[in-house]
C-alpha cells in the first residue's frame, strides 16, 4: 500500500543523493509553439530522461535553494522522494505579485495519482504565505505538460518575466492566480 507523506524539504530530509531513485522521463511527441500570434501544436519528438549525474546536479542545486530559505515541498513514499515543487525567491513583476514555481516534478511511476496536485496546492499555500498573488511558471511546452498545467488552472502569464523566458525560449510562460 502506498502512503504518501508531504513535507517541506530541509537539510535533514534531503541530500545530494535524494533524487537517485527519481525517474524523470518524458517521451515527447508534440509541443506547443507560438507562430504568428497563435498557439500551434507541432510534431516535435524527443525523450527527456535524467541520468544519475543530472539528478545529483539538480539535487545539489535544490539543496542550495533549501539552505537559502526557498520553500521546496516534497512527496515521499516509504522514504523515497517521488515528487517536488520548488518556489524561488525573490518575488517579481510590476507589483511583485509573482513568485516562480522553479521546479515541479513527479517521478514517472507516481504520475496520475494526484501527487502533483497536492504538491501544487502546497506550493500555492507557500506562495501566499510569502505575499505572492500569483505563481509564475516557465513551463515545458510538451502537450502532456501543458495539459497538466491547464488542468490545475494555469493560464498564459499576463506579464512575461524575461530572465526566465530568454533562458528557455521554447517554454510557455504561465501563471496561476492565488
Amino acid at each position: 500500500m502506498c502512503t504518501i507523506v508531504y513535507d517541506r524539504l530541509t537539510a535533514g530530509n534531503f541530500d545530494p543523493s535524494s533524487l537517485d531513485g527519481f525517474i524523470r522521463r518524458q517521451e515527447v511527441s508534440h509541443c506547443w509553439r507560438k507562430r504568428e500570434g497563435r498557439w500551434q501544436l507541432l510534431p516535435i519528438a524527443y525523450v527527456e530522461d535524467w541520468t544519475l549525474e543530472d539528478r545529483r546536479r539538480r539535487a545539489e542545486d535544490i539543496l542550495r535553494h533549501v539552505e537559502a530559505g526557498d520553500p521546496v515541498y516534497g512527496a515521499w513514499d516509504q522514504g523515497l522522494l517521488i515528487g517536488l515543487a520548488q518556489l524561488a525567491l525573490p518575488r517579481f513583476g510590476s507589483r511583485e505579485q509573482y513568485i516562480d514555481l522553479a521546479r515541479f516534478h513527479v517521478s514517472l511511476p507516481y504520475r496520475d495519482r494526484g501527487i502533483g496536485g497536492a504538491l501544487f496546492r502546497l506550493a500555492c499555500q507557500g506562495a501566499r504565505e510569502l505575499g505572492a498573488e500569483r505563481l509564475y511558471i516557465s513551463a515545458h511546452s510538451a502537450q502532456e505538460t501543458m495539459a497538466a498545467y491547464r488542468a490545475l488552472g494555469c493560464v498564459e502569464a499576463e506579464e512575461i518575466y524575461w530572465p526566465l523566458a530568454k533562458k528557455e525560449p521554447c517554454d510557455v510562460q504561465l501563471e496561476f492566480r492565488l
